[in-house]
């Protein structure tokens, strides 16, 4: 390409400078409807690259064929699974207020089998709290009862009116599955080529992000899933009530480093045991310690392997951080910014250690200082 004959003026370079800024700002406010879409359609494309790649092997010349073929294997193996599971969620939550509505439960009965089933340490406890009562139980969880009810109620509707909308960011998701599959390397390299950095960094930040993004899908996402699952059914099994609800806490707190399944089963645990089931209970405190806490610990390897990981600690901070900044997608935008931190600060690090090296090098007298090499691509230690 030929330089341009014209050199642009400082007032120029400047109304240009904020002319881009301005339509950059435009776009993104255009698509900020779709942005949960467009952030986890960049995802599963990352996610499942390889396995396009792997496909596209077997028919070099049929790209386009590869990426329907994976875009099928994306939808029949991880979106149906979501909505199958909504569905039944909701079915589920939508029963309950149907039962709690209708009185269809013999409250008094229930309450009171259940406080004469606990042992007596629980009955004189919640004598002395007044919780033995029926009618001041009532008047203390009824409000709650009726907001919960309620807001599972408001969340349905809100569900059902917004369905046009999740149907229309579903089918903008999945096109962009498409593109990004059939042409991200395309898409990569002429991005990159305008962003204003080395090409070392560039290539360091995006292994960055490949890297945690890849890391936290298959090795949290995954591991929660399958903690989730096995936690339901042991639940199930052992007579848990609303054992499907449960299963989907577990999962969301697996997501969770240091705190895990553990908010679920030793509840549960109690639960069983302060209503008589000593035996199911000590089950599923065994099952928890040493069956759904050890699948993270067999998972995590073969599904992460060699890629980056970063403190435990470090992720719960950025997890819980992401959650409460972003919702649902502040699970990859926080380990992602987090990973993208380290990463720049590494760059600081090792221009800095460079800088003092030369500087020991020019001055006399001084021997050239060794500076050790980091580790390429890294966020951080596991």
């Amino acid at each position: 390409m030929e330089p341009s004959p014209y050199k642009a003026t400082p007032r120029e370079t400047a109304g240009f400078t904020l002319l881009l800024i301005a339509v950059t700002a435009a776009m993104i406010w255009s698509v900020w409807a779709f942005s949960g879409a467009i952030l986890w359609a960049m995802v599963l494309a990352v996610v499942f690259s390889p396995l396009k790649e792997r496909i596209q092997q077997s028919m070099p010349e049929r790209a386009g064929l590869a990426t329907a073929i994976t875009l099928l294997i994306i939808v029949g193996g991880v979106m149906l699974p979501v909505v199958m599971l909504v569905e039944m969620i909701l079915g589920e939550a939508a029963g309950l207020v149907s039962r709690l509505q209708s009185k269809s439960v013999d409250f008094p009965a229930l309450f009171n089998q259940t406080v004469h089933s606990l042992p007596d340490w629980a009955q004189s406890w919640l004598h002395q709290s007044g919780w033995d009562n029926l009618s001041t139980l009532s008047d203390r969880v009824a409000a709650n009862i009726q907001l919960l009810a309620q807001a599972v109620a408001k969340r349905a509707l809100s569900i059902g009116a917004d369905l046009f909308s999740y149907l229309v960011a579903l089918l903008v998701a999945l096109y962009l599955i498409y593109v990004l599959l059939r042409h991200g390397k395309t898409i990569v390299a002429r991005a990159g080529a305008v962003v204003p950095l080395a090409p070392h960094r560039r290539a360091v930040l995006a292994t960055n992000f490949v890297s945690v993004v890849r890391a936290t899908v298959k090795g949290t996402v995954v591991v929660a899933v399958a903690q989730g699952s096995a936690g339901g059914v042991v639940m199930w099994v052992l007579g848990v009530p609303n054992a499907l609800l449960w299963a989907v806490v577990m999962t969301f707190s697996a997501l969770l480093p240091a705190v895990g399944t553990g908010l679920v089963w030793v509840p549960a645990s109690l639960y069983l045991l302060a209503i008589g089931h000593v035996w199911q209970g000590i089950v599923m405190a065994l099952m928890g310690a040493f069956v759904i806490g050890t699948i993270d610990n067999i998972l995590r390897p073969i599904l992460v392997g060699r890629e980056t990981q970063m403190p435990d600690a470090l992720v719960l901070l950025v997890t819980l951080g992401g959650l409460s900044a972003f919702g649902f997608n502040g699970l990859i935008i926080g380990p992602v910014i987090a990973s993208l931190f380290l990463a720049t600060w590494e760059m600081v690090r090792e221009e800095q250690e460079h800088a003092v090296a030369e500087a020991q090098a020019r001055s006399p007298g001084h021997p050239p200082a060794t500076v050790p090499p980091a580790p390429a691509a890294t966020a951080g230690e596991g």
